[in-house]
């Protein structure tokens, strides 16, 4: 009871003080007091204020441009696989129409055509089916009516096709034009080019004629367009005369061809 009389006493004389000062205020007695103060505390106060408004905004701009490289971030992953979808259909939509387009040439009916993607060429023509497809060694490759190559190479998933151009390739051909037609063997070379050799003098042939495959070989088959005659040169006292062969495509351009498998 003796400690709980200071501490009323304290509180009524806060109380009163209080009182006071309220009274004060509201008779306006204290305005000279308070006008000089505001005067002194209004510059701090605007100052504060500016202040946490630029750490504000500060603070604001440090969450949007978080924000906005978070966004960018996921728009480039979006981005990413629209184009990545966008190839894959754009693939699959040449792969179909390739189809198509091979198959108003050679009969699917007849012919097993095992569409493949070249992968490489260097000396051989690297595409990117093997024997898990199917493919083996000694099929013909074609492109539309046009005989590229033969199978020569083979490993699981991946095959090498021995080109027209290449130096081991031997094709019996015949060429057909307007003045007449002339049988002979189209021998690759080093190049582009390919030889059309053991051309009887009597035989007709011009530039320009196509030069097709007689078919004797069993993988191949007759009437395929193997080249076009590019030059013709015959010389006196020889038994044959022979032909430059230039192919009707580049390679290169190609991004389907088609292996002709088994039935």
């Amino acid at each position: 009871m003796i400690k709980a009389i200071p501490n009323l006493r304290l509180f009524l004389t806060l109380l009163f003080l209080s009182l006071l000062i309220f009274s004060l205020d509201s008779l306006h007695f204290l305005d000279f007091i308070k006008r000089p103060l505001f005067y002194v505390t209004n510059p701090i106060s605007f100052g504060l204020y500016s202040t946490r408004q630029q750490i504000g905004r500060q603070f604001e701009f440090i969450f949007e441009a978080r924000q906005a490289a978070r966004e960018n971030k996921a728009l480039k992953e979006q981005m990413g696989d629209l184009l990545s979808e966008n190839a894959l259909l754009r693939k699959k939509l040449a792969e179909t129409e390739a189809l198509v387009a091979q198959e108003q040439y050679l009969d699917p009916k007849i012919y097993n055509l095992i569409p493949a993607r070249p992968t490489g060429l260097f000396r051989y023509l690297r595409i990117d089916k093997g024997e898990d497809d199917g493919i083996k060694a000694g099929q013909a490759v074609v492109f539309k009516d046009n005989f590229i190559g033969k199978v020569v190479e083979i490993s699981a998933q991946a095959a090498n096709i021995r080109l027209l151009s290449d130096p081991d390739s031997k094709v019996a051909a015949f060429s057909q034009g307007l003045s007449g037609k002339a049988r002979g063997v189209l021998v690759g070379q080093f190049g582009t080019d390919f030889l059309f050799d053991k051309i009887l003098h009597e035989e007709q042939i011009q530039v320009g004629d196509l030069v097709y495959s007689e078919g004797t070989e069993g993988y191949l088959p007759r009437g395929l367009i193997l080249g076009r005659v590019k030059q013709v040169m015959e010389r006196e006292n020889e038994v044959f005369k022979q032909a430059k062969v230039e192919p009707v495509f580049s390679l290169r351009d190609l991004d389907l061809v088609f292996v002709m498998g088994d039935l």
